[in-house]
């Protein structure tokens, strides 16, 4: 069953948009420049990385398994916008021909249809252009409540509830952190057993130890570690459960 905040079809919609303003961003820019929150990424690899995840995903709906090689590179002389956009209309025709529910291979085993490849490349694709946009100098572009609400569920459930969890990695005490973005709340604990987050009423979530709040975008983007503590409310609570939270993301999303 489809899991997420947001309409199949409009998570298309998300990643059609993203890319194009992923490459119009690449647009005349050096590849060198660097990603501001994340040390030793680029603007040219960043492109680089969707444009070949679009084609590698393609490719996995395609033929049914994970390709073996899974980067891939511009042709010679090939402008990374182009090969960003080069990689779009095959993907998008794959997964308009399927509906949400319908079955194929993921690498959670908790969702294996289109809509996790929907969900999962509206993300990858949303934050990556916000990377580039960063790294050119550029403005970053809003997210829409919705997309950023459904990008907070998305980090919490799949990064930190499984691909932590795949890591064997834990924290060393147990704590629950509130995450507020707009009007949806999450509870996440972590510590030495598998870290856990769901949904929750918004009563539900003053059990918390810790809190964090802000906007939908703000809180997406310091999920993901793209801005700190200071770009968001003052986090109240627990600073050591929600500094453990945050440590423990950026393993799992590295």
């Amino acid at each position: 069953m489809s899991r997420g905040l947001v309409a199949y079809d409009r998570l298309i919609d998300v990643v059609e948009a993203e890319a194009e303003r992923l490459a119009a961003s690449a647009e005349g820019q050096r590849p060198e420049r660097q990603v501001p929150a994340c040390p030793g990424l680029n603007l040219g690899e960043t492109a680089r990385h969707v444009g070949s995840t679009y084609r590698m995903v393609s490719t996995w709906l395609r033929e049914g398994s994970q390709p073996l090689v899974w980067q891939q590179d511009p042709e010679p002389g090939q402008a990374l916008p182009e090969y960003v956009r080069e990689g779009v209309p095959p993907l998008l025709r794959a997964l308009r021909a399927h509906g949400p529910d319908d079955p194929c291979e993921t690498w959670w085993p908790a969702e294996r249809n289109h809509n996790f490849w929907a969900r999962r490349l509206a993300h990858e694709s949303t934050v990556h252009r916000m990377d580039v946009q960063a790294a050119a100098g550029l403005p970053v572009d809003p997210v829409d409540d919705d997309v950023a609400q459904d990008g907070v569920d998305e980090i919490l459930t799949l990064w930190l509830g499984h691909r932590l969890d795949l890591l064997g990695v834990r924290g060393t005490r147990e704590g629950t952190v509130a995450i507020r973005a707009g009007d949806k709340a999450w509870l996440a604990t972590t510590g030495p057993e598998p870290a856990v987050s769901r949904l929750v009423a918004d009563e539900e979530a003053t059990s918390a130890n810790g809190e964090v709040s802000g906007t939908p975008m703000q809180v997406y983007r310091w999920l993901w570690g793209r801005i700190p503590d200071r770009d968001l409310p003052p986090t109240t609570g627990d600073h050591d459960a929600i500094a453990q939270l945050w440590a423990l993301l950026r393993l799992a999303t590295k």
